[in-house]
């Protein structure tokens, strides 16, 4: 079906639930910035999502110089969130990895969104769960593997689809 075929009322649908699934990430995000800074918390994600990144790679996916990128990390690690190893494959690159805090405070992060979204879902009646649920399924589907490392936007972890 091309975007001509599309009632207006669909796109407006889809635009009020991801409006709830924007402020649930947001407000998830709200109760970790007195520890992580929203670029922190961008790299937190993207390490766990991705694994162990070079700096050169946050740099990319922050979009800022890499000494930008280096001091966020470098905060990361007095936090103890992550830690720097050189690159067992080409010692001229480093590491950043996440440690067992870092990886908890994702998870409490991505916990936070699926259980406000548990919480909509299940104030709905059995049917409409239902159907909601087989709607989200296809939506999905149809707009493919779209993946965002983006602490601010990320609802769901590789391999946590049956929850944290």
């Amino acid at each position: 079906m091309d975007h001509e075929e599309q009632h207006p009322d669909d796109v407006d649908a889809a635009l009020q639930a991801a409006d709830v699934m924007m402020r649930v990430a947001a407000r998830s995000v709200s109760e970790v910035e007195d520890i992580v800074t929203s670029p922190q918390l961008r790299v937190l994600v993207m390490v766990a999502t991705r694994g162990p990144q070079t700096l050169g790679g946050v740099a990319a996916e922050l979009g800022v110089h890499a000494s930008n990128a280096t001091r966020t990390c470098e905060k990361l690690v007095r936090l103890g969130l992550v830690e720097r190893a050189e690159d067992p494959d080409d010692r001229r690159f480093v590491r950043v990895t996440l440690t067992p805090e870092g990886r908890a405070l994702v998870e409490r992060v991505i916990g936070h969104r699926r259980s406000a979204l548990a919480e909509v879902l299940a104030s709905m009646e059995p049917d409409e769960r239902s159907a909601a649920t087989a709607s989200f399924r296809a939506f999905a589907s149809a707009a493919g593997d779209l993946p965002s490392a983006d602490g601010r936007f990320t609802l769901l972890l590789p391999g946590a689809a049956a929850g944290i």
